[in-house]
């Protein structure tokens, strides 16, 4: 099942954090121990609606659309535009930049959002934004 949003071109990279978690167990296993955490992402397209997704690397190391894993909660949800977020996972922009311009916020941990880069930077290589 695609999590790609035809309405938010950047969501393609879920799916490609996906298929990079899917894909190898002991990298599953290590994303989940580093992440220890559910992150949920709403992203917000031009037309101004918006979207949610999360990836639980608390329990299960996997992808899905909505604020977070059922009867779950998010322990960190970043807000950002559909753009900035296609530029985040393409390595054409910084959280921490995006973050003290404005135009990233985080509710929840804030140092756990810190611990998202590195699973971003696996998206880069599969995503083609």
């Amino acid at each position: 099942m695609s999590l790609k949003n035809d309405a938010f071109p950047s969501s393609v990279a879920f799916d490609a954090i996906n298929s990079s978690l899917e894909s190898d167990e002991a990298e599953r296993k290590d994303a989940v121990k580093k992440g220890n955490a559910v992150f949920a992402f709403t992203l917000k397209n031009k037309e101004g609606q918006t979207e949610s997704w999360y990836i639980d690397l608390k329990e299960k190391g996997e992808v899905a659309k909505g604020g977070a894993p059922a009867g779950k909660k998010a322990d960190v949800t970043l807000l950002l535009s559909d753009e900035d977020f296609g530029k985040l996972v393409a390595g054409k922009t910084q959280a921490q930049r995006l973050f003290m311009s404005g135009k990233l916020k985080v509710k929840g941990d804030v140092m756990k959002a810190t611990k998202m880069e590195p699973i971003l930077k696996k998206a880069q290589t599969k995503a083609k934004l």
